[in-house]
């Protein structure tokens, strides 16, 4: 008997944004809402990581159109982490706290936030949803990430 395998690979149609503000995710998360016309909110699961000892947690913002099975992602990009470090210079043990920054997507370490839509006729609505990032007074800065040339997408799947 011949034995056939098909081999491939699901790949997800999806819009990568990437944000630069400096407000906090709860209000980015509010003013998106409100330009956008959705309703993210936190999922009671964040994303985790272990490195180097260090715990590192990206809070996701989700949100399901049910009408036209479109989902919206919204994550933070930078994640600090604290550690003490133990020396023994001088005193008998003093101990310094050192801040690490991780990044979900190194690539792109300057982008505050990431926003991903996943739609299969993403390309029909990317200038309406630029259009409405324009209008929130607190962006700085967005443009689209091309997902083909990225080298961590392993950490976008947020499901």
């Amino acid at each position: 008997m011949q034995r056939h395998n098909l081999n491939f690979t699901l790949e997800e149609e999806y819009l990568l944004i990437a944000i630069h503000t400096n407000i906090e995710a709860h209000t980015l998360t509010f003013l998106i809402n409100k330009h956008l016309k959705i309703s993210l909110k936190r999922k009671t699961r964040d994303i985790d990581f272990i490195k180097h000892d260090a715990h590192i947690s990206f809070p996701i913002y989700e949100y399901v159109d049910t009408k036209s099975e479109t989902i919206y992602f919204l994550t933070e990009n930078k994640c600090k982490s604290h550690s003490e470090k133990v020396t023994s210079a001088g005193s008998l043990f003093a101990s310094d706290t050192v801040v690490k920054t991780h990044y979900l997507v190194p690539e792109y370490n300057q982008a505050d936030f990431l926003l991903k839509i996943v739609d299969e006729n993403i390309q029909n609505n990317v200038q309406l949803v630029q259009a409405k990032l324009a209008e929130i007074p607190k962006v700085s800065a967005f443009y689209e990430i091309d997902q083909n040339k990225l080298k961590s997408k392993q950490n976008l799947n947020f499901d």
